[in-house]
């Protein structure tokens, strides 16, 4: 199996791209779907957070929560890196997991693992290939406050709380540029999708 990772910044279509690689029979598996597993209740990666973040990014339910834990990350650099350095290790080998699972059932497919993070990680080294996805940075803030209801500032402070988008296109092996809208970013999905399957197929 082609193991392919896909990753970009906040607000720039990457979760659109993964359901046009979904439509054209590709595995694909949402890495904010493996991060929410990981810190279920009873779970070892709720555990780390709790222990490293205290009782108070808890509901009364004893489920995270994740707004409580947000406003304690995104303001503060170092507290983003330590959340992130707890749970990666647990959501990497959940992922490698799935993949192979897919492996077994279809040797010769192409499976894909969408992660906004995964350059920071380091994880983007366990794919065989990297899609960056990307838009003109403009279109990325209006995206966002459309999208979330932030200001201009708060947008802002979230979009550069990330790698900037331009560092993480050099390590891409594909770029697809979501800045025009869902046709042109189709267009540009299926055929480095084509590309994709060509390699498998080698």
């Amino acid at each position: 199996m082609l193991r392919v990772g896909l990753t970009g910044s906040i607000a720039v279509g990457k979760s659109y791209v993964s359901s046009v690689f979904a439509e054209l029979g590709c595995h694909v598996l949402d890495a904010d779907q493996t991060a929410r597993e990981v810190v279920e209740p009873g779970s070892e990666g709720l555990a780390a957070v709790v222990e490293h973040f205290g009782s108070e990014v808890l509901t009364d339910a004893g489920r995270l929560d994740r707004q409580r834990l947000g406003e304690l990350i995104f303001a503060d650099a170092h507290q983003r890196q330590l959340l992130n350095s707890i749970l990666h290790p647990f959501i990497i080998a959940k992922q490698d997991e799935v993949m192979r699972e897919w492996e077994q059932s279809d040797p010769d497919g192409v499976g894909i693992v969408d992660a906004a993070l995964m350059i920071e990680s380091g994880g983007y080294q366990r794919f065989d290939k990297l899609i960056v996805v990307h838009c003109r940075p403009e279109v990325q803030l209006e995206r966002l406050m459309l999208r979330t209801g932030l200001s201009l500032s708060e947008a802002q402070q979230r979009i550069s709380s990330q790698m900037p988008q331009e560092e993480k296109q050099r390590y891409a092996d594909y770029l697809i540029d979501t800045s025009d809208g869902f046709e042109s970013t189709r267009e540009r999905t299926v055929k480095v999708y084509q590309k994709l399957r060509e390699i498998g197929r080698a």
